[in-house]
């Protein structure tokens, strides 16, 4: 089995719908899983027409931790000659999760607040604070109109981890992948190159960078490549919304040649796309028109891939 990652540095500049498409045309020849691993702000499925109630079911994830106060080891401010001079743990939280407790002399943690850091557990004298497991995320496993299964994820509100629960998206997916003898696992990545991203990236066979013609998405496609490079993983770039400024459009053409990095294809900006997202459709099948410019990018990703 190919693992295909689609990512882009910028939010918004079409990593789900190229996604969808791809999958839709890989799928009508080939085995595939789909994997949103966009916890913060999962959308893939629908995209592909698929709400959260139709999905086959749902499972918890305890992939995060959060600060508590062992009451029975906290001596309180009166009986703790160190918290009398500093209040370590208020001092150290830079999210300010912890406040005092002015009746009971003691600090009390606000777990929507708390990252998991663990920078407290470390400062306390009395070592009061532990860290417990808790329920950060959800997951999701359910099958597309179009005949292949999708795994998805979601953050708790307030939750973080999303790096870890990217791993585990991606074992779940291996599972059904080794059931159904998957060709290949098609990954819609998060935006931006932080970890869900890194955790996305690794172990790809191929990696398809979507950016635009805009200078603030040319930025973030440069530090992205820069990510992909350092995991050495082969990867092709395609334009969206290719038209919307044709200088800046060849400028970016010259510049992927000049780096031989590969252009997988150009995307034309259309209205159309818009009213696909809208009607919850994958936009090669709402537009069968634009199957020509996805025919394109998924054959010129399939031939790069065969060099490898």
């Amino acid at each position: 089995m190919k693992t295909i990652t689609i990512l882009s540095g910028k939010g918004g500049a079409g990593k789900s719908t190229l996604t969808a498409s791809i999958a839709v045309m890989l799928a009508e020849n080939n085995k595939i899983v789909a994997v949103d691993c966009d916890a913060d702000a999962p959308n893939l499925a629908l995209v592909l027409g698929l709400n959260e109630e139709e999905f086959d079911r749902w499972e918890p994830l305890n992939t995060g931790q959060k600060a508590q106060i062992s009451l029975n080891k906290c001596q309180s401010l009166k009986f703790c000659p160190k918290c009398q001079v500093n209040k370590y743990c208020l001092d150290t939280c830079n999210y300010s999760a912890i406040t005092w407790n002015m009746h009971e002399e003691i600090p009390e943690i606000n777990e929507m607040l708390c990252t998991g850091c663990g920078a407290c557990l470390i400062t306390c004298p009395t070592k009061s604070i532990e860290m417990k497991e808790v329920e950060n995320a959800s997951i999701g496993v359910g099958k597309t109109h179009y005949g292949f299964p999708i795994v998805s994820g979601q953050l708790k509100v307030g939750e973080s981890g999303s790096g870890k629960v990217v791993n585990t998206l991606k074992a779940r997916a291996a599972e059904i992948a080794d059931k159904i003898s998957a060709d290949y696992m098609v990954i819609d990545a998060a935006a931006g190159i932080g970890c869900p991203v890194i955790a996305s990236v690794r172990g790809s066979d191929y990696v398809i960078l979507v950016t635009e013609p805009t200078t603030v998405a040319f930025l973030d496609f440069k530090r992205a490549i820069e990510l992909i490079d350092h995991f050495n993983i082969p990867c092709g770039v395609v334009i969206n919304k290719w038209g919307i400024n044709r200088d800046f459009s060849y400028q970016l053409q010259n510049y992927f040649q000049n780096n031989q990095i590969p252009l997988l294809g150009m995307i034309p900006y259309d209205m159309r796309f818009v009213e696909a997202l809208i009607n919850l459709k994958p936009a090669v099948v709402y537009e069968p028109n634009f199957r020509n410019v996805f025919t394109e990018i998924m054959n010129n990703c399939l031939f790069e891939m065969d060099k490898i």
